[in-house]
């Protein structure tokens, strides 16, 4: 009896946690739309003008953004253009994996039971998956350029993958796309041989990304049989 009054307090606060980050999401993407973004000409002489707060304040907004459904790419392009490609590297590295460690732990805190009673056994198969192959799994995902970062930083909190397995390959699988933006930023507006590599890699990424979530699959698919 009191186990299953305990059942029934944990499902409201459940259902109001996934609501919290419901709300949050909704409120990050209102601000984006909201809120216009300045000129690059304007946001290089304000970055200019303001010293090193201005890196620091680009790492906090780049973070902040990433909250919110807004592609990561952009920003990363953004950052080659302000920063350069050395020092727009080390901003934008710093500033996803805060992004991504902040909106993990959202989903994880907030959205993490939520799933689990609302789905049960159905997504135990996926669950257990990630588990086993949460590494491996977090690099393949992250290698595809396309894919849309936030939502995976949010989707990975809501499942069974460790923190450990998810921070770091999330620091090693993010690596070649940001390159990649970055160069595209720094030298894209040079057409030379920096901004046709850069190109050629993220079309590479994305190839590789595919063919290594097929394999994946393949390979549980002969495991369950």
């Amino acid at each position: 009896m009191a186990e299953e009054v305990g059942r029934r307090e944990r499902f409201p606060r459940a259902l109001r946690r996934a609501f919290l980050l419901l709300i949050f999401v909704a409120a990050m993407a209102a601000v984006v739309l909201l809120v216009p973004i300045p000129p690059v000409e304007d946001l290089r002489a304000m970055v200019d003008s303001a010293g090193w707060w201005g890196p620091v304040a680009f790492v906090v907004g780049y973070a902040a953004l990433t909250l919110a459904p807004v592609p990561k790419n952009i920003l990363s392009i953004a950052a080659g253009v302000l920063f350069g490609f050395g020092a727009g590297l080390a901003i934008v590295y710093v500033a996803a994996m805060l992004g991504a460690t902040a909106a993990f732990w959202l989903g994880r805190v907030l959205g993490r039971e939520a799933v689990e009673r609302f789905t049960g056994t159905r997504v135990a198969k996926v669950d257990e998956v990630l588990r086993r192959r949460g590494f491996a799994a977090i690099i393949g995902v992250r290698l595809v350029p396309v894919l849309p970062f936030t939502a995976i930083n949010y989707s990975a909190g809501l499942t069974s993958v460790g923190w450990r397995p998810y921070f770091l390959g999330t620091a090693l699988g993010i690596l070649p796309g940001t390159i990649s933006f970055l160069a595209l930023g720094a030298y894209g507006f040079e057409l030379g041989w920096q901004a046709q590599l850069a190109v050629a890699a993220l079309g590479l990424l994305t190839l590789l990304g595919v063919v290594y979530a097929v394999r994946a699959r393949r390979k549980d698919t002969r495991t369950d049989v």
